[in-house]
Parts: structure tokens; sequence; C-alpha cells
């Protein structure tokens, strides 16, 4: 299960081209509340970007909820492990757990589960955060996520694990972000 104190949120990819694409917001709306309710418990937050010049950056509604806890960088490999330092830069966070969501399910945020899987993590993907241009590839990238030894979780599930019960000090607040 997870702890708030173990994670790292990993957000791949939701920018201002890609969501264009999918015209789906779903994912955009799950993505934001993950990010108020690690923001909320202190959890660190990586943020990637593919290729910004040409994809834009991080759609506004999720940069207006990312704190100082957080930090965006620029990428060109759809494996975030590729890119120089970056390896080194999450195992910098001390954390076990890794929260990974974004877009494209099957591309980017595939290649990186599993590399961060090959790496020792426990990763949990965030299903209802994620996208995909089209249904099939979603649902492959999925899958194929949870062959290689991928969690596939939910917003739900994550946040009332990262709370453990109603007692906890932030719990009123992360229980507003679903209701």
């Amino acid at each position: 299960m997870l702890s708030a104190q173990d994670s790292l949120v990993i957000i791949i990819d939701i920018q201002e081209k890609l969501v264009a694409s999918l015209n789906k917001h779903k994912a955009v709306n799950n993505a934001v509340k993950v990010v108020n309710a690690a923001s909320l418990l202190d959890i660190p937050i990586l943020v990637t970007e593919q290729y910004p010049k040409g994809l834009g950056s991080t759609v506004p509604p999720l940069k207006a909820y990312l704190s100082e806890n957080s930090q965006t960088v620029e990428k060109t490999y759809f494996n975030l492990l590729l890119e120089e330092g970056l390896k080194e830069k999450i195992k910098s966070y001390g954390k076990k757990q890794i929260v990974i969501l974004g877009i494209e399910t099957h591309i980017c945020v595939y290649q990186t589960a599993c590399a961060l899987v090959e790496e020792g993590y426990e990763v949990y993907a965030i299903k209802d955060a994620c996208a995909s241009r089209d249904k099939e590839n979603f649902k492959q990238g999925i899958e194929a996520m949870r062959d290689n030894g991928v969690k596939i979780s939910s917003v739900e599930i994550t946040l009332f694990e990262w709370l453990k019960g109603s007692k906890h000090p932030k719990f009123k607040e992360v229980q507003a972000l679903i209701k």
C-alpha cells in the first residue's frame, strides 16, 4: 500500500498540445486532484515536459496547483530515466514508491514506469489520470505496465491510501478534492 512518506509523484507530459489532441479532460482533472493532495501532504512532485517548444508547457489547470515542492524538467526521451541526470535526480528524493500518471499511457508513461520497476521502485500507475489518443493503445499500455510489475491504481485509491484514515489532519481537505 502507498505511504505519503515514501511517495514521489511523477507527472508525465500533461502538456497543451498533447491534451488538445486527446479531447479528454478527465485525465487532466484527475491529475489536478493528485497534485492537490500531494501538495497538501508534502509529497514531492516531478513534472516532465516532452519537447515543450513543440508541444507546449504543462496545462494551466495543473500548473496552477504545483507547489514549491515540485520541479519541472524537459525531456526528449520517452523513458524519463534515459535523460541525463534524471535517474540520479529521482534517487535523490529518497522515496521507494513512485506514483506515475500522464500522457501518453502506452508510450512515455509505460516506458518510464517499466524502467522504474527495473530500478527497484514500487510503481503505481494512476489509470484514471492517464490518457492516450486511442482507446486501444491506452488499454494496451495499462496491460503492458501491469504485465511488467506496475501496480495499477486510481485517484481515489491513491488519495485514501496516503491518508490511511479519517483522523489524518488533512483528511477533510483531501476528501473535498473528490466530492
